[in-house]
């Protein structure tokens, strides 16, 4: 059998890409894996979160600082929130470096090296150089092109419709 770890990118602007990072999660829980699960630019509770959490196998990391979208934040609530990230993304690092993860999926990590509220040399120091046989998934907007140049699945999810260009709002279950 075949330990060598592959690197996932899920990006795009359309809805799916921390759903297919559940999915795989889920899987890789199911196959008896360790999973670490970190969630950048997030903090609100939602339905994956209580159900992860009572999951043997796995480690949630998440948080930021403040209300809303990072383009709404403070400088201080930016600077807050990059330590925060930073330091999950080393919890996480010594983690995988351990052996104590097989699976390490960075969630919205994408976008938070983008906006700059991560460490982004040691990011990308990790991921050019993460260990053999850990999988990693990453997700989020507009990766960068080593991003796309290192990862070995690469799956583009473009919006076509989404209900809230109708005002609909995310919904507990489906969008949280």
């Amino acid at each position: 059998m075949d330990k060598r770890g592959l690197i996932h990118l899920y990006y795009g602007d359309g809805k799916g890409k921390t759903t297919a990072a559940l999915g795989l999660t889920i899987r890789a829980l199911g196959s008896n894996f360790r999973v670490v699960f970190v969630q950048f630019l997030k903090n609100q509770a939602t339905g994956e979160l209580s159900i992860l959490g009572g999951l043997p196998n796995v480690t949630v990391l998440r948080g930021k600082e403040g209300a809303g979208f990072s383009f709404a934040m403070t400088e201080e609530e930016k600077e807050m929130t990059k330590r925060l990230h930073t330091e999950n993304l080393k919890v996480a690092i010594a983690l995988a470096a351990s052996g104590n993860c097989d699976m390490l999926v960075l969630d919205e990590a994408v976008g938070a090296y983008g906006r700059d509220l991560i460490d982004k040399a040691l990011f990308e120091n990790f991921v050019q150089n993460k260990p053999e046989q850990l999988e990693l998934v990453m997700t989020g907007r507009n990766p960068a092109q080593w991003m796309l140049d290192c990862a070995d699945y690469v799956s583009e999810i473009k919006k076509g419709k989404h209900p809230n260009e109708k005002g609909i709002p995310a919904r507990t279950g489906i969008e949280k």
